[in-house]
């Protein structure tokens, strides 16, 4: 009898231990203030895919400073896939390709802290890059202490060969182990909005992608292999215009990097750095800095959208009204004031008239308001930076194809 007591104890014991041990969990938690408005910087994917290199870096980070980019607000720099070499080495690790990066990884992140930036890497929660280079599934852990020793700032995580993982233990794996690993690094989901990351994304990253990837182009699509699709800038935002109430600071919709200085006019990379600034998205150019027009330069630094973008509410625009070929979108600010922009999205140009006291704004999502028959507004052109009157007349303006105009309203 006393061996039978003495076993059910042993074995009581032993539940209690597993059960213990099963109760135990880790909260998913990303690291908390990192991204309080949109992050802005430069990733080297757009224009260079995985050609890349040390040189590229450094001249880049180099421009980054000298043209007014750094001043601006840029301030990552992200090397996207094709950094690593194709297999890890005896011990399991990340190995940073030493012909791409003869002085090393570390060394180089080194350098871009000397500017005043920060620096960003890139993997994939699968077990292959897109590139096919090594994913991080099954070495969440052990990538988050390496991303740690390098001292980086951004992690971008992609969702290549991912075959029958759940998005949503995935990256809440891959946020916990960089929480683990104890460096304060920005995260940033890329999961192309699948399986809706902006419902589920907020205490596990700092921003999610919320489409596929972008192309540079106003409204197409352009369609791949594999049955994959890449959009232009409007299609983008389009699609994605309802989810505004899901973003804010430190949790971000990510409509994509950048097409800017990548192939477009300039009339239509300002309507693209504009819908971007209103839609409160992360501003990553994606250009080759050290080839920039004088034109792409302006409008990347262009500070009175990029305020719009940075602007401390942090609440994404939304479409007002739109009419045929015109889109209007609004966003409220700080300090009660208002955002609106006009796009033509026809191939001739188009004359506005828009009498605000016939159009009285209010933000369904957030709640804001304002009645123009009650309050006046000084009106702002942002493009032109100069002011257009105030809201007591009717604003009238004609607009180019393509072409966008945006207005601040200052109480």
């Amino acid at each position: 009898m006393k061996i039978i007591r003495t076993t059910l104890i042993a074995l009581t014991s032993t539940i209690a231990v597993f059960s213990q041990g099963n109760t135990h969990s880790q909260p998913v938690g990303k690291f908390e203030g990192l991204a309080m408005t949109p992050p802005m910087g430069w990733n080297s994917w757009n224009t260079f895919e995985t050609n890349i290199d040390e040189k590229l870096v450094k001249e880049t980070a180099d421009i980054m400073v000298s043209s007014g980019m750094a001043a601006a607000g840029y301030n990552y720099i992200v090397l996207d896939d094709g950094w690593m070499t194709r297999e890890r080495d005896a011990n399991g690790n990340l190995v940073p390709d030493p012909k791409k990066f003869p002085g090393g990884m570390k060394s180089l992140v080194d350098y871009v802290h000397s500017k005043g930036l920060k620096f960003g890497l890139y993997n994939c929660a699968g077990t292959k890059t897109c590139g096919g280079y090594p994913g991080t599934r099954g070495y969440e852990y052990q990538d988050a202490r390496f991303y740690a020793g390098l001292n980086i700032d951004f992690l971008k995580y992609d969702w290549c060969n991912t075959e029958g993982i759940n998005s949503k233990e995935a990256y809440a794996t891959m946020s916990n182990a960089l929480k683990t690993a104890g460096k304060p690094i920005v995260f940033s989901l890329c999961e192309w909005g699948d399986t809706k990351p902006w419902e589920w994304g907020k205490p596990i990253g700092n921003l999610w992608r919320i489409s596929g990837d972008i192309s540079p182009c106003f409204d197409c699509e352009d369609k791949h292999e594999g049955n994959w699709s890449s959009w232009g800038f409007m299609k983008i935002a389009e699609m994605r215009k309802d989810i505004r109430k899901f973003s804010g600071p430190d949790h971000w919709n990510d409509f994509d990097m950048l097409e800017v200085g990548d192939g477009m006019t300039d009339t239509e990379d300002k309507t693209h750095f504009s819908l971007w600034s209103m839609l409160s998205s992360p501003l990553i150019a994606g250009n080759d800095l050290r080839k920039m027009s004088p034109e792409t330069k302006q409008i990347l630094t262009n500070k009175e959208l990029i305020a719009i973008n940075q602007d401390k509410l942090g609440i994404q625009a939304f479409q007002y009204s739109p009419e045929k070929n015109l889109d209007v979108w609004v966003k409220p600010l700080s300090d009660g004031n208002w955002a609106i922009a006009f796009i033509n999205r026809s191939e001739s140009s188009k004359n506005i008239v828009f009498d605000w006291k016939k159009n009285n704004l209010s933000d369904a999502d957030f709640g804001f308001t304002a009645d123009f028959n009650q309050k006046t507004y000084q009106i702002k052109d942002l493009w032109k930076n100069k002011n257009n009157g105030t809201t007591a007349k009717p604003f009238k303006e004609n607009l180019a194809a393509h072409d966008v105009i945006v207005l601040r309203l200052t109480k």
